[in-house]
C-alpha cells in the first residue's frame, strides 16, 4: 500500500451522466485523504470538478481520445503518477497507450461502469467482434479493473475472459451530505410546490438505454386508475419522439419533460414515488439516490444493479425490462403501501461516499 500517493485520473464524460456525479464526489474526497489527485480530461468534455486543495484539474489540448495519446503521455511522464486511475472503454484504451509511451511504472486502474454484454449486443456483428478483442486486450493489461456491481463484473468476465478474482466491486460514491443539503432546495415545479396528486419521478438520458417510452405506457395505465403526473428529467435526442408518444397515449397535460437539472435531489424528495425503466446498467445511481432521500422506488429487473440495490425486490417492485404494464402495477403498489422511508434510507448506507472513497483507495493499492 502507498501511503501518500500521486493519482492521475483520466475521463471524458458528457458533463451530465453518472460518471460526472461519481468523479464530483469521488476525487475531492480522496485528495482530503492526503493523496494528490490529478484529473486529465479531455478539452469542452467533462466531468465539471473545481480545483481543491490536493486536487489539480488539466484539460487536455486534445478534443478527441485518438488524437491525446501523445500529449497525455508528455504529461504522464511529467508527473510520473503512482496510479493511474480511467473509466470507459475507449478512455482505458489511452491511458494504457499512453502509459506505455510515457515509460511510468505506475498502477493502471481500469473502471467500466456498465453491463457489457447488453451493450455489444445491440452492435452490428463486426463491430461487436472488433469491441470484444480490443476489450480482451485491454482489459488484461490492468492491473485492477473495478465495476459497480456483482452482477455487472460477473457479466465483465463471461465476456473478457477476465478472471473473476481480478476484477474488484467497488461501492459507487452517491450518499454524502452534499445530497441532503440540495434536497433541501427550493423546486419551482408547480406540479412539487403545490401538489395536488401524487408525482411519478424519472430521471435520465432521453436515449434507448433509460427506456423511458416505456414508462410513459406504464404511466398512462396508472393515469387510468388514478390521478397522477409524471415529471422526466434529462437530455437526449428522444425528447420530441417521447412528447408525441405521451400525446398519442393522452396522458400529454399529465407529463412534463422539463429538462437537465443539475439538482435533480429536490424533485426526488419530494415526489411520491421514483421509476427506473431501464433496459441495462451498471448499478443505477439515481435507484440509490432516490432510496438515500426516502423516496419509494420501482425498477426493471435489467442487468445490472437494480436486483443488488432494492435487495431482490425487499425494498421495492422489480418488473421486466419493457413491460409496462408490470411497471403501472408497481407504481401503483408503491403509492398504495409506501415502505418506511428510513428503510430505504438504510439500504444506501453502503454507497456513501466514506465507503466508496476506502474501497477506490484499497482497489489501487493505495492507504485509505
Amino acid at each position: 500500500m502507498i501511503d501518500r500517493a500521486r493519482i492521475a485520473c483520466l475521463f471524458a464524460t458528457s458533463g451530465h451522466s453518472g460518471v460526472d456525479r461519481i468523479v464530483q464526489r469521488l476525487l475531492p474526497a480522496i485528495a482530503a485523504r492526503g493523496h494528490a489527485v490529478t484529473l486529465f480530461r479531455l478539452r469542452h468534455h467533462g466531468p465539471a470538478v473545481e480545483p481543491a486543495p490536493g486536487l489539480e484539474v488539466v484539460e487536455l489540448d486534445a478534443a478527441h481520445v485518438a488524437t491525446a495519446g501523445r500529449e497525455l503521455a508528455r504529461r504522464l511522464r511529467t508527473l510520473r503518477p503512482d496510479v493511474l486511475l480511467a473509466d470507459k472503454d475507449r478512455v482505458n484504451r489511452l491511458a494504457r497507450r499512453a502509459l506505455d509511451r510515457a515509460g511510468v511504472d505506475a498502477r493502471l486502474v481500469m473502471r467500466n461502469g456498465t453491463t457489457v454484454s447488453v451493450d455489444l449486443a445491440r452492435r452490428k456483428p463486426l463491430d461487436r467482434w472488433l469491441q470484444h478483442r480490443s476489450m480482451r486486450r485491454t482489459y488484461d493489461r490492468a492491473d485492477a479493473v473495478l465495476m459497480p456491481s456483482r452482477g455487472a463484473a460477473d457479466d465483465f468476465a463471461r465476456v473478457t475472459g477476465l478472471a473473476r478474482e481480478r476484477i474488484r466491486v467497488v461501492p459507487s460514491p452517491v450518499v454524502d451530505d452534499t445530497l441532503f443539503q440540495r434536497a433541501e432546495e427550493p423546486v419551482e415545479h408547480p406540479w412539487l410546490a403545490g401538489k395536488d396528486r401524487p408525482v411519478i419521478l424519472g430521471v435520465g438520458e432521453l436515449g434507448a438505454r433509460k427506456d423511458f417510452a416505456t414508462l410513459l405506457r406504464a404511466f398512462a395505465r396508472l393515469r387510468a386508475e388514478r390521478p397522477a403526473r409524471l415529471i422526466i428529467l434529462g437530455r437526449g435526442k428522444r425528447r420530441e419522439a417521447l412528447l408525441a408518444e405521451a400525446e398519442a397515449l393522452g396522458v400529454a397535460a399529465d407529463v412534463d419533460l422539463p429538462g437537465f437539472d443539475p439538482n435533480p435531489y429536490r424533485y426526488m424528495a419530494r415526489a411520491d414515488a421514483f421509476a427506473l425503466a431501464s433496459r441495462w446498467e451498471g448499478l443505477g445511481l439515481v435507484l440509490v439516490e432516490a432510496l438515500a432521500l426516502g423516496t419509494p422506488a420501482a425498477a426493471t429487473d435489467c442487468p445490472s444493479g437494480p436486483r443488488e440495490v432494492l435487495d431482490d425486490g425487499r425494498l421495492g417492485p422489480l418488473v421486466p425490462v419493457g413491460d409496462d404494464a408490470a411497471l403501472a402495477a408497481a407504481l401503483h403498489q408503491l403509492l398504495a403501501h409506501p415502505p418506511l422511508p428510513g428503510t430505504l434510507q438504510a439500504a444506501a448506507r453502503p454507497y456513501t461516499v466514506e465507503a466508496s472513497v476506502t474501497a477506490y483507495l484499497e482497489a489501487m493499492g493505495v492507504a485509505p
